[in-house]
C-alpha cells in the first residue's frame, strides 16, 4: 500500500464510526512505511489492513476493514493472514471488537485487557502551572525512555511524527526537571482525541487533560481511551462525567508487554497500539 493508498483505508474507517484523527494517515504511515495492506477485487481497493512493525520487535495489527458488499467472500481471511505473516516472529498485539474476540483466539491472540473509550464535554478551566510546559521544550531521548515505560518497546519514529501533528497539541508535567507525565491532542473527524496520555499520577494525568482539554471549544467532544485495568485512569474519566461509548478488547500473540498500566491514562490510538 502506498502513502496514498492509507487515505482509503482511513476513509474506509470514517465509515466504520471509529472517528480517525485529521492528519493520522501521514503519521500511521510514517511510523511503517512497509506495514500497510490494501486489498482490490479488479483493480478496485475493497478492503485494508495495517500491520506496522516498531523495528521488527513489536507489531500492531489495526485498520482491518472489507468494505461490506465485499464481506464474506475470503478477503478479510486474505488480508489477515498477509498481515500476519508479515509479523511473524514478533509478538503482535491488536484493539479488536469486542464480537470478534473468538476470532482472533483461533490466530492465536489471547485477551490482556478491555479498553474503554470515553467522551466528555465541558472540561473546567484551570489557573496556569509553572510546571507544564510545551513537549517541544523537552530533551527528545529523555521523551521516548518515559514512553517506553509504557509501551512495549521504544517508538522513536513514531514520536518524531506524532509529537509534530497539525492540527494537535502535546503539553509536558516537568517536577524537579524531570519528565513526569505527557499528552497530545490531535483533532479528529469529530471532536478531539487524546492519546497519549502517560503520567506518574493521577493528579499530574488530571492537569494534563484538563490543560489539553483547553483546544476544545465549548460543546465539542473529547474522546480518552482508558484500560480498563487502570483504576486511577476510569476514576479520572468518571470524575468528569464522560460516558463510555466503546470499548476494544487488547490482545496479544505472546505474554503481554511488561509495561506500566498504571501510568496509561490515555491509549495513543487504537491502530497502532
Amino acid at each position: 500500500m502506498g502513502r496514498s493508498d492509507v487515505d482509503f483505508a482511513i476513509e474506509l474507517a470514517v465509515k466504520e464510526g471509529w472517528n480517525p484523527g485529521l492528519h493520522d494517515a501521514e503519521y500511521f504511515y510514517r511510523t511503517d512505511p512497509d506495514g500497510f495492506f490494501i486489498g482490490l477485487r479488479g483493480n478496485n481497493p475493497v478492503g485494508c489492513i495495517s500491520a506496522v512493525s516498531y523495528s521488527g520487535r513489536f507489531g500492531f495489527i489495526g485498520l482491518y476493514i472489507v468494505i461490506p458488499e465485499y464481506r464474506g467472500k475470503g478477503l478479510g481471511a486474505a488480508l489477515w493472514q498477509h498481515a500476519m505473516r508479515h509479523l511473524k516472529n514478533q509478538n503482535i498485539g491488536l484493539d479488536g471488537v469486542l464480537q470478534q474476540q473468538e476470532n482472533y483466539r483461533k490466530s492465536g491472540f489471547k485477551l490482556a485487557y478491555r479498553n474503554i473509550r470515553y467522551q466528555g464535554t465541558g472540561f473546567p478551566k484551570i489557573a496556569a502551572d509553572d510546571e507544564l510546559v510545551p513537549l517541544d521544550h523537552v530533551d527528545f531521548e529523555q521523551l521516548v525512555t518515559y514512553d517506553s515505560k509504557f509501551f512495549a518497546v521504544p517508538r522513536k519514529r513514531f514520536l518524531e511524527g506524532w509529537l509534530r501533528m497539525s492540527e494537535s497539541r502535546a503539553v509536558a508535567m516537568m517536577r524537579d526537571r524531570k519528565l513526569s507525565g505527557y499528552g497530545v491532542i490531535r483533532r479528529c473527524r469529530r471532536g478531539f482525541k487524546v492519546g497519549p496520555l502517560f503520567a506518574n499520577d493521577e493528579r499530574i494525568a488530571e492537569t494534563l487533560l484538563l490543560e489539553l482539554s483547553r483546544e476544545a471549544a465549548i460543546g465539542e467532544p473529547i474522546f480518552l481511551d482508558v484500560p480498563e485495568v487502570n483504576a486511577a485512569a476510569i476514576r479520572l474519566a468518571e470524575r468528569y462525567r464522560m460516558n463510555r461509548v466503546f470499548e476494544t478488547a487488547r490482545m496479544y500473540t505472546d505474554a503481554p508487554p511488561t509495561i506500566e498500566l498504571g501510568g496509561v491514562f490515555g491509549v495513543t490510538t487504537f491502530e497502532l497500539g
